[in-house]
């Protein structure tokens, strides 16, 4: 693997229920990048999780996936993350606004099929 890449909650559950046809166009930046999420995508995961529109719990998907695709956790401290989140005025999601800004913090690129995020934020690609 040669460059780490944050990856957004969607592209998260996609890889958790192989999805091929959505992830078809990311397939190649999965395979040569190592993976990594922010800890915003944990809860984000949760409160789907909770709200039935997930079918497992946060810790179950993340765990899953730091064995299948070594998936990896940002220790990007949560302070730094606001501070860069409270820039991004473009989104009222306060789950995009750190998901972006913690990426940002790590200096990173996002990997997310969000339209909103792809048209605003820099360091968002979607393959």
């Amino acid at each position: 693997m040669e460059t780490l890449i944050h990856v957004d909650t969607h592209v998260v559950v996609w890889l958790w229920t192989n999805d091929l046809r959505r992830l078809r166009s990311m397939q190649p930046v999965l395979e040569s990048e190592d993976l990594g999420y922010s800890p915003m995508v944990e809860l984000e995961l949760e409160y789907l999780f909770e709200t039935g529109r997930a079918r497992a719990p946060a810790s179950v998907v993340l765990r899953g996936l730091s064995r299948a695709v070594g998936l990896v956790r940002s220790a990007a401290l949560f302070g730094t993350i606001i501070d860069e989140a409270k820039r991004l005025d473009w989104t009222r999601d306060p789950f995009d606004r750190l998901i972006v800004g913690n990426a940002i913090v790590d200096g990173v690129e996002l990997l997310t099929a969000d339209r909103t995020i792809l048209k605003h934020a820099v360091i968002a690609r979607s393959k």
